[in-house]
């Protein structure tokens, strides 16, 4: 089992930042992915950001060049730096672990609003 707790969601106005940090705890050894989902009002959960183990990024067309993923494997921990926020960045924001034996681990959520 692998235990996630997210920290860092809050408000901010259009253009500003805000830092998600999500760390795992448990059976840590075996984490291949780390990544971010977010989940819009009366929309469908969507891929923010994730980065394997080895480094190889990924990240949503709407979040290139202002959303960066990070990672410290020395403290089982994923970072999410977003700039330039938009209203429509609005959102739950979940962190999301895949382990090298396919389970899938979600965070409880923190909210992020943006106002403009």
């Amino acid at each position: 089992q692998v235990q996630l707790v997210e920290s860092g969601g809050g408000n901010a106005q259009t253009g500003g930042s805000l830092r998600l940090s999500c760390a795992a705890s448990g059976s840590t050894f075996n984490i291949d992915t780390m990544g971010w989902y977010r989940q819009a009002p009366g929309k469908q959960r969507e891929l923010v950001a994730s980065i394997a183990r080895g480094g190889t990024l990924t990240y949503a067309d709407s979040m290139k060049g202002r959303f960066t993923i990070s990672r410290d494997n020395a403290k089982n921990t994923v970072y999410l730096q977003m700039n330039s926020l938009k209203p429509e960045d609005t959102a739950v924001y979940y962190c999301n672990v895949k382990t090298t034996s396919w389970y899938v681990y979600w965070g409880q959520g923190t909210q992020v609003t943006v106002s403009s």
